[in-house]
């Protein structure tokens, strides 16, 4: 995990919880900060649909500003958004998506929750919406978060009343925020030992793009509004508040979403909903106490929190220690638990802050096996003249005792390494809400005490209890890995319980064209010493496989053993998986491990079922060269590889008509026009070629930031929002005796079933006379969408754009898809002029 120059600010005001393996080394003004902070008994919970639908700017102000727990609630964790970064969709994107919101609440300041709502992809009503995530439920895991968390304000993001103009998510967010606001406080309504809470005041996050202009917003009466200046400049960090919001939404990278910071005021209004409007225009919390005077015995807490936030001494804060340890040990006998936790959490971590005091539990491997010894190395150091003393550590979850009672003198470490061992019945690490199948809209969790929860909480941790002169605090860390990398310095990942061998079959997807039998190469990798077993693969029925099994011994953890099966198709089209099982010691194991390992979040692997879906189909193929421009990351060419095609890459910079003129179909990636500024220079030698007889396939982009502008197609083409978003949609053909309808396959409305997610997004909603629609969609009863698939001549070649959702379709083993794709590749190599003469 590299750590950029933001890092700066992903400390500043000490959040917490801290999600980062890496620790945190607060500085003088950030441990200030932090103070303020436990001087302010007050929380805002902003709820939105997904990942990047979040105001940074107002998650940032509230908790760097006005000092209040501040926390996002994403219905979604964002499964069925599109991916800039990598080839990952669906679950391995929601983790993705995960853990950038983590980072952006590191940055602004925020904490984050979830519910079990599966991001299915678009949805054009909440009627919808609601209906496959399972209403009931996700309110329920909202109405739980709040119990939880206890907010005093409740943002909306979206507007309960939007139905049917704006994304059904979106909708259904604000929905359900609106409805828990008032059954949280219903005694009523039952949640698993959570007492009732009165949220005292909902508001709406509106904006000037919901009245459709600056000028129209302006016009409105805003009498039950308030609004807040959260452009407010930060002196001890360098930084606006807004400039942190950009930063905060920078993280959201796998959606594009890099921001530019702005300095300056920034008007951010909110609407009131339910509850009364604080008279004033600019304080949420009025008439709310927020001062330690809310919880009984608060006060004198408060008299020393203020001295302490009066008397900082920047050059050494460790003289607040004495201060602090007063008022952790009032804390300590709060009757209030709620913010008796909270709290004690944040001065504990303060008082670590003020004494220079590192912990850190580093194991000696990245992962490691059940029933597997490895080595932890222990550091402790007080960097102050404070009186400290190590008295032990605990290893959780063995509760293993380390006593020690050791001095901890200024500057002067304590380094131990000590043997630890994982447990037979210790769970593997996986995100606990892809531990079990869910369905279409929700995910299922049957540990219910971690439904919110961001991520599965680490499992091997260790307790240090520290003396402070008479006064003893457990600090609890996580055990992490960490090495040094030659290029990035010192690099922390997390440390992972992994089975002890997975497997996998490297390609998701196996296509058969033809009925001669296919090499399937099942990789296994052992993750600890001298293991050996079998490993079978089990086909569809119908399907033969050779040999039956094969014995497997692998010597040393992490060894790698690539194994061929021979895998004999159907004679006619079919479908099914390829599941390999692997038998160790008695135990059968059937995981495979993706490892999901970008800069700007904590490496990962995700365990998975592992199977590969195999397609068996008969289809036809003209052309066999393809060239290939990527767009946004998809992994379409490696699907035509597996039907046949040669599939070359071409890099932006070496586009001209020559290299082009070779292929017998160019095909651009996915939001090629929006994520390839060099296309604004090449697109004229792209033209060229489709005039001088190529056939070129353009697969969908959006109409925003799009860089050849009115230079897309070589005729009027006008792209737009609309799309199919069910998958079951039903279709119609527009010009039934077209090529790309016959030539070389015949399409039926058959090859339409068992699409996934949707049909397709962001067609063209104009185009000129000289483009041919192909295809028509139609749902819910609203008007027909015909340009999802649109043709043209364009001198003597062809010209093709699609917003057919190909990039999933394929990966997914879709036939349908394939016999239509084959069919775009193949246009004006089918003779098709003489067949229809004839």
């Amino acid at each position: 995990m590299i750590k950029y120059v933001l890092t700066i600010s992903i400390c500043v005001f000490l959040a917490f919880p801290i999600y980062s393996q890496a620790p945190e080394k607060p500085n003088s003004a950030e441990i200030h900060e932090a103070i303020k902070k436990l001087n302010f008994l007050g929380s805002v919970l902003y709820l939105a649909a997904h990942p990047d639908d979040e105001n940074t700017r107002l998650i940032s102000y509230f908790s760097n500003n006005v000092h209040a727990r501040t926390a996002y609630l994403s219905i979604t964790r964002g499964d069925g958004g599109q991916n800039l970064i990598g080839p990952e969709i669906r679950e391995l994107l929601g983790v993705i998506r995960t853990n950038e919101l983590l980072k952006a609440r590191e940055t602004d300041g925020g904490e984050q929750f979830f519910t079990r709502a599966n991001d299915f992809g678009y949805s054009k009503h909440p009627d919808e919406t609601l209906r496959i995530w399972n209403k009931d439920d996700v309110l329920n895991d909202v109405i739980k978060t709040i119990r939880k968390f206890k907010p005093d304000v409740i943002i909306n993001r979206f507007n309960a009343e939007s139905a049917g103009k704006t994304h059904g998510h979106h909708t259904s967010s604000a929905i359900l925020g609106t409805e828990a606001f008032d059954l949280a406080a219903d005694p009523g309504y039952k949640t698993e030992g959570l007492k009732p809470w009165t949220t005292q005041r909902l508001f709406f996050n509106t904006h000037w793009w919901f009245y459709g202009s600056r000028e129209n917003f302006e016009k409105i009466d805003k009498k039950g509004m308030l609004w807040f200046d959260t452009g407010v400049f930060y002196p001890s960090l360098g930084l606006s508040n807004s400039e942190i919001s950009s930063l905060s939404r920078s993280m959201h990278k796998s959606q594009g979403f890099g921001s530019t910071g702005t300095r300056g005021s920034d008007k951010e209004y909110v609407q009131l909903l339910k509850g009364t409007l604080p008279s004033g225009s600019t304080h949420v919390f009025e008439g709310i106490d927020t001062s330690w005077s809310r919880v009984k015995g608060g006060k004198p807490i408060q008299s020393i929190l203020e001295k302490v936030q009066r008397d900082f001494d920047f050059s050494d804060p460790s003289k607040s220690v004495p201060e602090l340890l007063k008022a952790y040990s009032l804390i300590k006998e709060l009757t209030d638990d709620y913010w008796k936790d909270f709290k004690l959490t944040q001065i504990k971590e303060i008082i670590s802050a003020c004494s220079g005091l590192y912990l850190e539990g580093v194991a000696s491997q990245p992962y490691a096996a059940r029933n597997q010894n490895l080595k932890v190395k222990l550091e402790v150091i007080n960097r102050s003249d404070q009186k400290i003393k190590l008295k032990s550590i605990t290893f959780h979850p063995q509760e293993e005792i380390l006593s020690l009672n050791h001095d901890l003198m200024n500057n002067i470490g304590f380094s131990e390494e000590i043997d630890m061992r994982i447990g037979e019945d210790s769970r593997l690490t996986a995100p606990y809400w892809l531990e079990k199948k869910g369905t279409l809209g929700m995910y299922r969790v049957e540990d219910t005490s971690l439904i919110g929860s961001p991520l599965t909480p680490a499992q091997y941790k260790l307790a240090f209890t520290i003396d402070f002169n008479g006064t003893l605090i457990d600090f609890e860390r996580d055990i992490v890995y960490k090495y040094n990398d030659p290029v990035k310095g010192e690099v922390y990942q997390p440390f992972e319980i992994v089975p002890y061998a997975v497997s996998d079959i490297a390609s998701k997807v196996v296509i058969f064209n033809e009925s001669q039998a296919k090499e399937i190469p099942v990789t296994v990798k052992g993750f600890k010493d001298s293991i050996s077993g079998t490993v079978a693969l089990k086909v569809p029925e119908g399907w033969k496989v050779s040999p039956e099994k094969f014995d497997f011994k692998l010597d040393y953890r992490g060894e790698e053993l690539n194994l061929i099966f021979t895998v004999i198709p159907t004679s006619e089209q079919s479908e099914g998986y390829i599941k390999p099982s692997l038998k160790v010691n008695g135990d059968y194991l059937d995981k495979s491990m993706v490892e999901i390992n970008y800069d700007h979040i904590p490496k990962q692997s995700v365990l998975l079922p592992s199977a590969s879906k195999v397609v068996r189909l008969n289809l036809v193929k003209k052309g066999q060269l393809i060239g290939y421009i990527k767009g946004a990351g998809d992994e379409v060419p490696d699907y035509l590889k597996q039907i046949g095609y040669q599939v070359v890459e071409i890099l932006p910079e070496n586009i001209s008509f020559s290299a082009l003129s070779r292929f017998d179909a160019v095909i651009m990636g996915i939001r090629a026009y929006n994520t390839v500024p060099e296309l604004k220079v090449k697109q004229t030698a792209i033209l060229d070629y489709v005039k001088k007889g190529g056939n070129l396939i353009v697969q969908y982009n959006t109409s925003h930031n799009i860089v050849v502008e009115n230079n897309l197609a070589p005729y009027a083409l006008e792209l737009s929002r609309d799309r199919i978003t069910d998958e079951n949609a039903k279709v119609s053909f527009l010009s039934k005796n077209h090529e790309l309808l016959n030539y070389p396959n015949k399409i039926e409305a058959s090859d339409f079933d068992g699409w996934v997610q949707e049909r397709g997004l962001y067609f063209p909603n104009k185009w000129a006379k000289e483009f041919t629609p192909i295809l028509s969609f139609q749902e819910n009863g609203d008007d027909p969408m015909d340009g999802s698939l649109l043709v043209a001549k364009y001198g003597e070649g062809y010209y093709i754009y699609t917003g057919l959702s190909f990039f999933r379709e394929l990966p997914a083993g879709v036939p349908g898809a394939y016999k239509l794709f084959t069919n775009m590749i193949s246009i004006g190599k089918n003779n098709f002029e003489n067949k229809v003469k004839e």
